[in-house]
């Protein structure tokens, strides 16, 4: 993995947010255009995205490593949750600290990882972090909403998500046409292939955009929050590097899958938080930081894996 590129494309995509901070400094995005461009690209952009990875020779090997990759991820999930389970068993606070458990475990794969990933490795990267994004939102809808509904969550519901998640729906075709090698329609392959190169400019400037309204305070900036920082943008990427090569994972299944565990907290954690109507300051303060930080932590995590 060359550092220099990754350093490069990273400082491209900081370039791109500053972009959406300076659209919204301008008043030229509005809280509900910003919205609406977040569902475009969850629900529109990303499967498209998605699909355009499968289309691909089949391959038993490739699909061998796919099953391995997503082994890897499953245990890092569990071993993320337990640890911090035990953690911040002892934040009184109820808010902070499942703000704390979800923040530290979730990364912001598909809007961040993604298209790092896609301008990285293209189709052949994006086809591996597929597993990532996958598993991302099967344990967010069970354990991650539930730290924040607890008995209040509606399982029926939550399981509905993941089923009805465009993003794992596009992994299920895109799995079909993997193994089948059914061809595209050609104006349909035109048309998937137009939208999902939007993925990275767009993903970037919308979060740019919604960084520019954090204010930071002493109420935000708990002490305490440092500790998901320091677990979510290094311990946990280096824990993945650690699990993903013990199971003799190397190249681009390794990178793709450290670099999606490597980007910052995932801004659902600032939905979520609204969503059981918490106090959402310490969610946006980590969410924001753990972005800002990953400039320097992402190129870090990627140097240990040439070292370990």
């Amino acid at each position: 993995m060359n550092l220099t590129q990754l350093t490069s494309q990273i400082i491209l995509m900081f370039v791109l947010m500053l972009v959406g901070l300076m659209i919204n400094k301008l008043g030229f995005m509005h809280a509900q255009t910003s919205t609406d461009l977040t569902n475009i690209l969850l629900y529109v952009v990303s499967p498209c995205l998605i699909i355009k990875a499968f289309e691909q020779t089949f391959s038993t090997t490739r699909l061998q490593t796919l099953g391995r990759v997503m082994l890897g991820i499953i245990i890092i999930y569990v071993l993320m949750i337990v640890i911090t389970q035990l953690a911040f068993k002892r934040v009184k606070d109820p808010n902070l600290r499942r703000i704390m458990r979800y923040g530290s475990v979730y990364s912001n794969a598909g809007f961040m990882g993604i298209p790092l990933t896609s301008s990285l490795f293209g189709s052949t990267g994006v086809f591996f972090a597929v597993a990532s994004l996958a598993a991302f939102n099967i344990f967010s809808w069970t354990h991650g909403i539930t730290l924040f509904t607890g008995q209040q969550g509606r399982r029926r519901d939550n399981l509905k998500q993941i089923i009805l998640n465009p993003n794992i729906i596009a992994i299920v075709l895109g799995l079909i046409l993997f193994v089948t090698a059914l061809p595209v329609p050609t104006l349909a392959n035109r048309a998937i292939t137009t939208v999902s190169s939007i993925n990275t400019p767009l993903s970037m400037i919308v979060i740019g955009n919604s960084l520019a309204d954090v204010k930071f305070n002493r109420e935000t900036l708990d002490k305490r929050l440092w500790w998901v920082l320091l677990l979510r943008n290094l311990m946990f990427p280096y824990l993945a590097i650690v699990i993903l090569q013990l199971l003799g994972l190397t190249g681009v299944p390794l990178f793709t899958t450290v670099l999606m565990m490597a980007c910052p907290v995932a801004g659902i954690v600032v939905l979520f938080t609204l969503k059981v109507h918490g106090e959402p300051g310490p969610a946006v303060a980590i969410m924001s930081l753990s972005t800002i930080l990953s400039i320097v932590t992402i190129p870090l995590v990627f140097a240990l894996v040439s070292l370990h």
